[in-house]
């Protein structure tokens, strides 16, 4: 149903001799993923740029779910003076909550049911975190300003996440991280605006997933 498809051959994005290459140099990069995928967003910046420059797109759309990505892609196009505004697209998940995502075709019937609990972390998360706030607001002679705000302990939330995913035996946690949710960079006081992240094995497959508070 599109319009117009932009398939290049490898060899035309990747011409014999190709030595040039676009690298964030941030530590925002060695976060999360980038722990255990060093040179990942080098190759994420190198290829995006080099599509922004021959498409030259006004906009360009990137889904909410790799939160890192979208994070590196809106700092390289600040850097670099592009043009484009970028798009994030909300999480699209499952009925049971599960992200969607290419990776999800690899899990067995067996793994795809325990994979739902990557979810059920996160919306246990969330629900602490709200129970937080609405604590705060009962003690706050500005409710309407505390409901709005929270301020919870980083590791409290992590370690509940961990607990529940834990319990699931086929899954075995990457990591499970509260950062800033603009440098990515680890908080030890949550507040709105943050993000949590997190990488899970079900079996042989990694999924990725986030909640912003």
């Amino acid at each position: 149903g599109c319009h117009l498809v932009f398939h290049p051959e490898v060899e035309e994005m990747y011409p014999e001799g190709f030595g040039t290459y676009v690298n964030l140099e941030s530590d925002m990069t060695m976060q999360l993923c980038g722990k255990s995928r060093p040179g990942h967003f080098r190759g994420v910046c190198t290829v995006v740029s080099k599509l922004f420059h021959i498409a030259s797109p006004n906009k360009a759309y990137f889904g909410e779910k790799d939160a890192q990505q979208l994070a590196v892609i809106r700092h390289m196009v600040r850097d670099q003076a592009f043009d484009i505004d970028i798009v994030g697209c909300p999480t699209v998940r499952e009925a049971d909550g599960l992200a969607k995502s290419s990776r999800n075709a690899y899990l067995n019937d067996e793994e795809r049911k325990a994979a739902g609990v990557l979810y059920r972390a996160i919306t246990a998360a969330r629900e602490k975190i709200e129970e937080e706030a609405a604590k705060a607001a009962e003690s706050s002679e500005k409710k309407e300003t505390a409901e709005r705000s929270v301020s919870i302990s980083a590791a409290a939330i992590t370690e509940l996440m961990t607990r529940i995913i834990s319990s699931e035996a086929m899954a075995a946690i990457d990591y499970i991280e509260a950062v800033d949710g603009m440098t990515l960079m680890p908080k030890a006081k949550l507040q709105r605006g943050d993000l949590v992240a997190l990488a899970v094995y079900i079996g042989k497959t990694r999924l990725i997933d986030n909640f912003t508070i």
